[in-house]
């Protein structure tokens, strides 16, 4: 290697290192920039933390990866993922010189054609300047063994070893849907991925060839409805939230103004679209396209990315655009407009915005308002010995009215993980809200900076107080516990189904159920919940928030929640009330599977009744017993689709005997280590909010 390199070295050594890169290197300099050689430069089909994937413009190294032939042979395959760097970047994933995907371009944030999404697994990197441009990642956990493989079938997938059976379990596959296919709505077409067909022509475009369209073959693509004339009057139509068009025909410059670039592209005949090339700081740089527009797709998201796409002016009045002169004109009027009268009004919005604000956010609550010097005396001024509970919010006390009712006051502190808009969205939930086993609100107390939610006390605490100690376990026989599970099953389905508003809760645990006097079971903490449409079925965020060892994979993943997300966690709460163990810092000695993977393990081994907690076997019934494993196995299954509604699971679990389906395997989430304990806890409906904050680009 030496010798082909060309490079001489005082006492060369070869040296395989703990990130998997095998280097050489002089022996008495361990600087990473000065290693002779290493196998990190030289990927095959695989990517490992800390491995560069890009170029290093002063050398013309060039760092893809290449899939193998086929899984037994390690040679070179026809699959390769590479950086393409016409301009602007882009990773791209070829079947020999074909293009099958590409991330989009880069527009100085992200990937045009990929998607912010929330994860803790790791946390990536993009460097691009004149000297380099590569993609690299970190674990953001040590303990978190992860890698990127292009695989020899056509995919790129992001794996997580479990490192007790050895197995890599999948994390997310690119291409990921029908619109991450190139191309796959022809010229001028783009992808809609939530409509069916999933093809559409951009406006003032007709399918090239209908008959094709109409049998969903769109490789054709689009053509205009009129021809381009470049007379006046002709302007642009902007799309927004879309990866932006491939690099076919373009012209770059990354010191105009997209102003000037709008400019210069009505000035130019064969200029079909122009965009920012760079979106930070509110865009510069200008990027226009000539011919036709290849690979759009569209998301569910709207994000800064945006292109201008011609249009003539006749298309444009039928779209309800007014010429480019007149739109300017309008947008001057309006903003003079709302100059004189935004200064008319400053002084009187300055000096009354504290006030209404205040006013505005006690009107918004529908619930009774107790004054802070109530909440004072009742708590003894916020005593340490009236203090029950701590959370990601803020601390909880017990409090007396002079009624002599108990209360739970929960306190907003200034460094709450809950601010303002989760603290407003708790009260207008729980408020609107009436059954059995859900925790009812008694009102809250706005003054000042003070936020408070007073609800009423539950003398048993929360949950797990029961389930994870081993005298309160003792405390809950069989049918105790069946009750519990029963309880929080009709809350949901209240939740879900039959209440004014379809709510998912998103942070279901054993520490947000609180207990009675007579251990009825309470769901609470809805900080982080969500109303659904009469419609809506599913959701995405960016902000995963929630616990580990409860979060559905699509939700902790993906950022993908809907009443099936609920019902994941449910299964949880299931097996854990059953078992009396955790499911994350569950440990055993002939695996490190949580206790999903332990569950299912002993259900395909005919050995279902070995998950039950010992303390049970002098009250439990053996057919609920195991109706309820089996239930809990199927609410936890990895694809939401197969977990069942919330109205099934109540009628499984109320008709015993009835024939229940398989459940398949459950929806595994790799844990730290089997000594973790749960990641986030609470104590009397505290809510200690596990924030995941590291950023990753996913391609959607």
């Amino acid at each position: 290697m030496l010798a082909e390199q060309n490079i001489g070295a005082e006492m060369p050594i070869a040296q395989l290192l703990e990130s998997g890169n095998f280097v050489v290197r002089e022996k008495a300099n361990t600087n990473t920039e000065s290693y002779i050689w290493q196998s990190f430069d030289f990927p095959s089909d695989t990517q490992l933390p800390g491995m560069k994937m890009g170029w290093n413009f002063k050398t013309g190294l060039n760092r893809f990866l290449t899939s193998w032939k086929n899984a037994t042979d390690p040679s070179r395959g026809e699959f390769t993922y590479t950086f393409d760097n016409l301009g602007l970047p882009q990773l791209v994933f070829r079947k020999g010189s074909e293009k099958k995907f590409r991330t989009g371009l880069w527009n100085g944030l992200r990937f045009s054609g990929t998607v912010v999404n929330i994860n803790a697994v790791f946390k990536p990197n993009i460097v691009y300047n004149k000297d380099e441009l590569y993609y690299m990642y970190e674990a953001n956990d040590n303990s978190i063994v992860t890698r990127v493989t292009l695989t020899e079938s056509g995919s790129v997938q992001r794996l997580l070893l479990n490192e007790g059976s050895g197995e890599w379990g999948v994390m997310y596959t690119t291409p990921n849907d029908l619109c991450d296919v190139y191309a796959q709505c022809g010229a001028n077409g783009i992808c809609k991925i939530s409509k069916r067909p999933i093809c559409e022509c951009l406006k003032g475009f007709v399918p090239k060839h209908q008959k094709e369209w109409e049998v969903l073959n769109w490789t054709g693509g689009c053509m205009r409805r009129l021809p381009l004339t470049c007379q006046k009057g002709e302007g642009f139509l902007k799309l927004e939230g879309v990866k932006s068009p491939d690099l076919v025909q373009f012209w770059l410059n990354t010191s105009t103004s997209l102003e000037e670039c709008e400019s210069e592209c009505l000035k130019n005949c064969s200029c079909t679209a122009y965009a920012n090339s760079d979106i930070r700081n509110g865009g510069t740089g200008c990027l226009m396209w000539f011919g036709n527009l290849m690979d759009i797709r569209e998301f569910d998201e709207k994000g800064e990315q945006a292109i201008y796409v011609r249009e003539v002016a006749s298309e444009l009045d039928k779209l309800g655009y007014s010429s480019l002169k007149e739109k300017k004109l309008l947008i001057i009027s309006i903003t003079c407009g709302m100059l004189v009268f935004g200064l008319a009004c400053c002084f009187i919005i300055w000096k009354n915005r504290t006030r209404k604000r205040g006013k505005r956010t006690k009107e918004d609550l529908d619930v009774p308002l107790f004054d802070f010097v109530t909440i004072v005396r009742s708590t003894n001024n916020f005593s340490g010995t009236n203090k029950i509970g701590e959370g990601g919010f803020g601390p909880v006390y017990k409090g007396e009215l002079l009624s002599g009712q108990e209360i739970a006051v929960k306190r907003l502190s200034n460094s709450s993980s809950q601010g303002l808009e989760e603290f407003v969205n708790e009260v207008i939930m729980v408020s609107k809200l009436q059954h059995r086993n859900l925790v009812k609100l008694l009102g809250c107390c706005i003054e000042g900076e003070e936020r408070m939610l007073i609800y009423e006390y539950m003398p048993n605490k929360s949950l797990d107080y029961f389930i994870f100690d081993q005298n309160g376990r003792a405390s809950l026989d069989w049918q105790k516990r069946f009750q519990i599970v029963m309880g929080i099953a009709r809350g949901l389905l209240y939740l879900h189904q039959d209440s004014r508003l379809r709510i998912i809760h998103r942070d279901l645990k054993t520490s947000n159920i609180l207990l009675d006097h007579e251990l009825n079971p309470k769901i609470s903490d809805f900080g982080i919940a969500r109303i659904f449409g009469g419609d809506q079925m599913e959701a995405k965020t960016k902000r995963v928030i929630g616990t580990y060892g409860y979060m559905s994979p699509e939700y902790a993943i993906d950022g993908k929640f809907s009443v099936k997300s609920d019902i994941f966690s449910l299964g949880v709460l299931m097996l854990e009330i059953l078992s009396g163990k955790k499911n994350r810092g569950f440990s055993h000695p002939d695996h490190h599977h949580n206790i999903l993977g332990h569950a299912w393990l002993l259900w395909n081994e005919n050995k279902a009744l070995e998950l039950m907690d010992p303390c049970l076997k002098e009250s439990y019934v053996k057919s609920q017993v195991l109706g309820c494993i089996q239930v809990g196995l199927l609410c936890v299954q990895k694809l939401p689709e197969d977990r069942p509604a919330m109205s099934s699971v109540v009628s499984m679990m109320g008709n015993e005997g009835s024939p229940l389906p398989q459940p398949k395997q459950p929806g595994f989430f790799i844990e730290r280590s089997s000594n973790d304990a749960d990641v986030s806890t609470s104590v009397e409906g505290c809510h200690t909010e596990n924030a995941l904050t590291i950023t990753v680009m996913e391609a959607r």
